[in-house]
């Protein structure tokens, strides 16, 4: 590849994927179908056929087992990059990352490390069913001793997967899944942050826009919309959901004086409210109307039919917005 490309994000992981297989030997990638067939989303397609059954390897449909096997192997020096097939299969490695992977390091006093990367495809609007759109980034951002990140564009998608393996630390990596096919710049000599660091991705005067992951591109699309309403919207990529890197947003919100949260998740104990508490504590005299939240209902995630009517559109975007300069 030349020094900057065109890729989708799905084709950025896979190449950040490829460059970290090559920089370290003791980097190995496993889950459900990912070998052969490259992933139901073909993330790793042609990583094993180039590097070997020992190195990118299919496993048991057992989440527990592939997360328990990446334990063992970040003990004896490997590491292991996990792939849950979708969001919603998470759960039953739900206890070995909570109980194991997340604890480890403080259980041992720091000696030991479980470099262990989990790749979690997350989010809606890809008409799927039940268990395959889910958000549950919370969950984890929620547990001390993991880190979580979620990429929004093909650059961030190279190097923070690179970033991730390279860390000592157990980093949950959600991939917007809608987003996969989406297509942008990637610069491939250095990357231009550091792996928690969150992005101003559009500067703007009137109103604060933060997201990430899948929410990222809508509320771009949202602060294009609102330049015809003669709205200046500055656009937030959180990048990190743990650590969260807020200065950005602090320096924004004292100069826009309004801030409109926006994840697919649902509201109830979302990122949103750790975001919204955060913000009144340190601009509180700066804002001129209450942090609002543009997020999915408190609900399951339905049918596939129901789906746009359940994920933040630009036009609910947009809504909270006005509600917010309304104030």
């Amino acid at each position: 590849m030349t020094m900057a490309e065109t890729l989708t994000i799905g084709r950025a992981l896979n190449a950040g994927l490829r460059r970290a297989l090559e920089d370290d030997a003791k980097v190995l990638i496993m889950g459900e179908d990912i070998g052969r067939l490259g992933g139901v989303f073909r993330i790793t397609d042609g990583l094993q056929k180039d590097f070997g059954e020992d190195r990118v390897f299919d496993t048991p449909l057992a989440e527990s087992g592939i997360v328990g096997t990446a334990i063992g192997l970040a003990l004896r020096g490997y590491r292991p990059v996990c792939e849950i097939q979708f969001d919603g299969f998470v759960f039953p490695a739900y206890d070995q990352i909570v109980s194991q992977v997340a604890k480890y390091c403080f259980r041992s006093r720091g000696n030991v490390r479980l470099p262990i990367v989990i790749r979690i495809p997350f989010g809606g609007g890809i008409g799927a069913v039940e268990h395959h759109s889910e958000s549950p980034e919370a969950y984890f951002a929620h547990t001390a001793g993991l880190k979580v990140v979620s990429c929004a564009t093909p650059e961030d998608a190279y190097w923070m997967i690179q970033q991730s393996i390279a860390s000592d630390d157990p980093i949950i990596f959600f991939e917007p899944k809608r987003r996969y096919w989406e297509k942008g710049p990637v610069e491939l000599a250095a990357p231009q942050l550091p792996l928690h660091a969150s992005r101003v991705v559009r500067a703007g005067s009137h109103a604060t826009l933060v997201a990430y992951g899948p929410m990222v591109r809508a509320a771009l699309d949202a602060a294009q919309a609102a330049v015809e309403d003669g709205q200046d919207l500055e656009v937030i990529d959180l990048r990190s959901l743990s650590p969260l890197d807020m200065d950005p947003v602090y320096e924004s919100v004292r100069r826009t004086g309004h801030l409109v949260v926006v994840h697919e998740a649902p509201s109830n104990v979302g990122l949103g409210a750790e975001i919204a508490a955060r913000v009144t504590e340190e601009c509180f005299y700066s804002l001129e109307a209450p942090v609002l939240r543009v997020t999915g209902p408190n609900v399951p995630y339905p049918a596939a039919r129901l789906e746009e009517t359940y994920l933040p559109d630009l036009d609910r975007i947009l809504d909270g917005v006005q509600r917010s300069l309304a104030w």
